[in-house]
């Protein structure tokens, strides 16, 4: 690997930081590797506010690599005040997807009809207080139709177009920030809050992004490249969060 030259992998973890830039004292709560890698390069960067905690109940202080335990602990977080984070909409989850629609609504619970399914995956779990009470973003380590699909077999996590027909109660703080892909960033600022493209990963084509999504995804003539790791933060990513390079594992070259 070239010192100078970001891998897709480190472009990835530099999108998924960017997710929870400006977001001020709340919790990250990064699922993934590379999400893991970008909450801990947002804290060491830009965001130095940002709580982490050490995947069980403890509140850390420092910036441990990924796999090494925290040295300094700065708070206790039990379920119930975990739980109290998420309905004040002080927290802002990044979390996967079997697949994602259009309008940002997740399945994690199912493939095929719910009544006899053809898989089995995780079950709805938390994700419709996650996606209703606090920030949630979404990490694809790989973009393809099968995952980016026009309509969701199950709705786990709640997207715009179901938040707006339940009404205020549901929008009041629903908000989906960004999509991060090995491909691109994809956001839902558009008038109709359906999915478009944020920013292309440097080598990647519109064509490309188009024939990996199962529906029309807007993607405007002069989308931006996602930007590049500076030559510090690739230091910190190699060198201080990930120096086994377990990024690697998650997105392909």
């Amino acid at each position: 690997m070239s010192a100078g030259r970001a891998e897709r992998a480190e472009v990835c973890v530099v999108a998924c930081a960017e997710a929870w830039r400006g977001d001020g004292e709340v919790l990250a709560a990064p699922m993934g590797v590379v999400p893991s890698i970008g909450a801990r390069l947002a804290r060491l960067t830009f965001a130095p506010d940002l709580l982490l905690t050490d995947g069980e109940a403890l509140l850390v202080a420092d910036v441990p690599a990924l796999g090494a335990r925290a040295r300094t602990v700065e708070g206790w977080l039990p379920y119930r005040r975990h739980l109290a984070l998420v309905a004040g909409g002080r927290r802002h989850v990044m979390m996967g997807a079997a697949q994602l629609d259009r309008h940002g609504n997740q399945n994690i619970s199912c493939i095929g009809d719910w009544r006899r399914p053809s898989r089995q995956l995780l079950g709805v779990r938390g994700a419709p207080a996650n996606t209703l009470n606090n920030p949630t973003s979404y990490w694809i380590p790989r973009h393809s139709p099968r995952v980016l699909v026009e309509k969701v077999d199950m709705v786990s996590g709640v997207g715009y177009d179901r938040a707006a027909a339940a009404g205020p109660s549901a929008t009041r703080f629903h908000r989906i920030p960004r999509v991060v892909t090995d491909l691109a960033v994809l956001d839902f600022e558009t008038p109709d809050r359906t999915m478009r493209v944020r920013s292309l990963h440097p080598g990647v084509t519109a064509a490309e992004v188009r024939a990996a999504t199962g529906f029309p995804l807007e993607l405007p003539g002069d989308v931006p490249r996602t930007r590049l790791p500076t030559p510090e933060e690739l230091r910190l990513i190699r060198e201080v969060i990930d120096p086994d390079g377990l990024r690697a594992r998650e997105v392909r070259g």
